[in-house]
């Protein structure tokens, strides 16, 4: 080293999972019978009260998912048409939802001067979400530790900079998160068409992509076919790999009116949870002192990816049925006059056996013969499903599965009969359907130059998995988030991380702080945004946004509170103000219209996307509207098919784990949403004050030679490559032999990025395989 050089000191690298610490104060008590009752409103309120105080939060509360109100920035379940409670209208995770983003608490240039990333990043990820709302822009500059206050226009003028300094916009990414509205995701989509890319990841990408493509194949629409209505007058209700007491609380309701009116549930899960046990409704008499209501009249523990096999057992036992008493159990007329490929799929699911299939989804044969039953005779059959279906390698396949099962019963385009999807975040359909995809289709890219005078970029981009190898591969400069915590939302970490790192800058549009704002570019750009919750106003003008849910029906959302910082711009705004920034005078897009009016969003999103007629009318009437969907009205709009629904063939799955080898699936715990963390009380499956635990069969545990309680390193391999969550604890579970299953994102370390489901490239983060060993301290 020459005299005249000096050492520089590293930087601390911030963590990019949480902290591989235990609390000590881990408490197991019995898994709760039942989901809600008292205890959900005195959590809720609990939040409330902690984060808001009485008179703001409660105030607050009594106008979410009203009808003149905001939506809830938590799940996509659908508000009723009708009958909404004018006191509660929401669930206690919803509540929680509003606690974290009204909170009073708030954090500015003194927070951040004191705060390093690297300090950051030894807190948990409910520690650091805590801290409060981000209250004004900040950069982190190359080589820096701390993010300083900027200005609004610094630093937009920071961002065209990078983005206008690319050799090609392809070299820049556009990501957005459920919370996004219709109108923000519309605008968002057209300024990075006009930049020149198709590189828009999306949260569906990680959740219901497998969704999007497996009904768009065999119906026609990557969309659900049902209502809420046809949830209370359905006469069987299938629910797969969906855990409505946390991730949908405010489904049990619904779930409770169909039971009320004679409907048989089906639950199908690994594990058992409450919420499909039994429902104590907090707003009616017997859920307060009752039993509540009871909601599985079948629970069938299915094995980790046996859905299949379930399906497929289910689908031979009616079809032997119709041969016992033709035209009894299969509505031949229906499938004659709308669908193709049903010879094809008879002839391959009579080369099985039940006794094999049932084997294969671990439920005996007497429990599948039940639900058989069930269904036999039975029309208004409606199947609901989430991620436990879609995060799988055939995800896909799985979704055309229960779609066969829907079309063989005529289950589609009738009262009380369908396909019921169930979406996660709260506007993530509504942002496929305001054309934030990676892979556009030509007749929108048509209407975009036919009403705005440019040419599109046609060539597909890169979606959320592609995304995160361009970036590690130097393949994209520039990330730039609208909401969400992309870091923890996507599969494996350590990997997502490095990448994120080898980017020149990173742009993050949040309300508040988490650990995707730790990992960054060379350079880092925070912009603080409103929540759904604050007033949005255009000179002393409220503003209205809109969402959709998961049953296709568009609604207003209007803010009622004061912003906890005077220097928030609302997403729509940060748009504009982006796309003035970097295109300047080669747009062709009025921008400076869109900040006078949301109304004049919704005009041209009228003008380019089929179903908005009349948009700003539609959307001021009480409940607002029905998008179209064709097969809810009996019709399938099928190119491949003309015009018919599809049965589809597939096989089983083959999987060879090795002998040391368990499933394992990731879950959330009832104390967060996504990746928010509200607390650490998972008080349905009686897990407290931690979340780094493994769920085991009791079986296993002892085969195994461990004990419950016992800490220990869980590994994956993959490729060659090992991949370890270190120091978890075990705690035996009702979940079938050799199934276990985490808390995600503490499990998304051990998901290899590179195993996705076919087609739609999902991660498969329900079914990874792993090994289990002492901890190695």
């Amino acid at each position: 080293m020459r005299k005249d050089q000096q050492l520089i000191p590293e930087v601390p690298r911030p963590n990019a999972e949480n902290p591989e610490e235990l609390s000590d104060k881990l408490k197991v008590t019995e898994p709760k019978k039942w989901a809600a009752g008292v205890p959900a409103v005195l959590a809720a309120f609990a939040d409330i009260l902690e984060e808001t105080g009485p008179t703001r939060g409660m105030g607050a509360l009594l106008k979410m998912n009203q009808k003149h109100g905001f939506d809830c920035s938590s799940c996509a379940w659908p508000d009723p048409d009708d009958d909404r409670s004018p006191v509660a209208e929401y669930c206690e995770n919803g509540a929680k939802a509003l606690a974290e983003e009204a909170t009073t608490k708030k954090l500015t240039g003194e927070f951040f001067a004191e705060n390093s990333l690297a300090d950051l990043a030894k807190l948990s990820d409910m520690e650091i979400g805590k801290k409060g709302r981000i209250a004004q822009p900040v950069y982190l500059p190359k080589g820096g530790t701390h993010y300083q206050p900027v200005t609004w226009d610094w630093a937009f003028t920071k961002i065209a900079e990078h983005l206008n300094g690319l050799d090609s916009p392809n070299e820049a990414a556009f990501y957005t998160s459920g919370r996004t509205s219709n109108e923000a995701s519309f605008i968002y989509q057209l300024f990075t068409k006009e930049f020149g890319t198709n590189n828009m990841p999306d949260c569906s990408n990680m959740c219901h992509e497998s969704t999007s493509v497996g009904l768009a194949e065999s119906i026609g629409i990557g969309k659900g076919t049902v209502t809420l209505n046809d949830i209370h007058d359905a006469e069987v209700l299938m629910i797969i790999g969906q855990n409505p007491g946390t991730n949908h609380p405010r489904m049990l309701t619904a779930l409770r009116k169909a039971k009320e009116n004679g409907a048989k549930i089906i639950a199908v899960n690994p594990l058992k949870e409450a919420g499909l046990i039994a429902f104590k409704d907090p707003q009616t008499v017997k859920g307060i002192v009752g039993s509540g209501v009871d909601i599985a009249d079948l629970y069938l523990q299915v094995k980790i990816n046996g859905d299949m096999a379930l399906l497929k057992a289910i689908e031979l036992l009616l079809y032997q049925a119709e041969i016992e008493t033709p035209d009894q159990v299969f509505d031949h007329k229906f499938i004659q006059e709308n669908t193709v490929n049903y010879e094809q799929f008879i002839e391959h699911i009579k080369q099985y056996k039940v006794a094999e299939l049932a084997e294969a989804c671990g439920i005996p044969v007497g429990q599948i013969e039940a639900a058989a039953e069930m269904l036999k005779h039975k029309s208004k059959i409606i199947v609901c499903w989430a991620m436990g279906v879609t995060q799988q390698k055939n995800g896909v396949d799985v979704v055309k599965e229960i779609t066969n099962l829907v079309l063989l019963k005529g289950s589609i385009g009738k009262p009380g009969a369908g396909l019921c999807p169930v979406r996660g975040h709260s506007n993530v359909q509504g942002n496929r359907t305001m054309m934030i995809y990676d892979k556009p289709y030509e007749k929108q890219l048509v209407k975009i130059k036919e009403v705005y005078g440019f040419d599109p970029p046609t060539a597909h981009g890169f979606d959320a998995v592609d995304s995160i190898k361009a970036m590690h591969d130097g393949r994209l400069k520039v990330f730039f988030a609208m909401g969400g915590n992309f870091l923890s939302a996507t599969p494996d970490t350590t990997f997502t991380a490095e990448a994120m790192r080898k980017t020149r800058l990173t742009v993050n549009v949040s309300t508040k702080l988490n650990r995707g704002h730790l990992i960054t570019g060379e350079e880092s750009i925070i912009l603080p945004t409103f929540a759904r919750s604050d007033k949005d106003e255009i000179n002393g003008v409220p503003q209205l946004v809109s969402c959709e849910n998961s049953m296709g029906v568009v609604q207003q959302s209007k803010g009622m509170l004061k912003p906890v910082s005077d220097d928030l711009m609302s997403e729509s705004y940060i748009v504009c103000y982006l796309a003035k920034a970097v295109l300047g005078s080669r747009s062709v897009v009025n921008w400076d219209r869109y900040m006078e009016s949301y109304d004049n969003i919704r005009d041209d999103i009228e003008k380019v996307i089929p179903g908005f007629e009349e948009y700003n009318k539609q959307i001021r009437r009480p409940g607002g509207f029905y998008l179209p969907n064709a097969p809810r009205a009996g019709k399938f709009e099928t190119d491949d098919w003309g015009g018919k629904a599809a049965f589809n063939v597939a096989g089983l799955p083959m999987h060879k784990p090795e002998a040391d080898e368990y499933y394992l699936t990731t879950i959330r715990s009832h104390d967060q949403f996504n990746t928010t963390i509200y607390g650490l009380e998972d008080r349905y499956r009686g897990i407290h004050n931690e979340r780094r635990v493994i769920f085991m069969n009791a079986k296993d545990i002892s085969k195994a030679g461990f004990k419950a309680g016992d800490q220990v390193d869980i590994s994956s391999h993959y490729d060659g490559q090992e991949r370890i969550a270190r120091l978890f604890i075990i705690v035996a579970y009702d979940i079938p032999e050799r199934n276990t299953a985490v808390y995600y994102p503490e499990g998304n370390v051990l998901i290899p990025l590179s195993s996705v489901a076919d087609k739609s490239n999902t991660p498969t983060s329900k079914l990874v395989f792993v090994k289990i060993r002492k901890h190695d301290s």
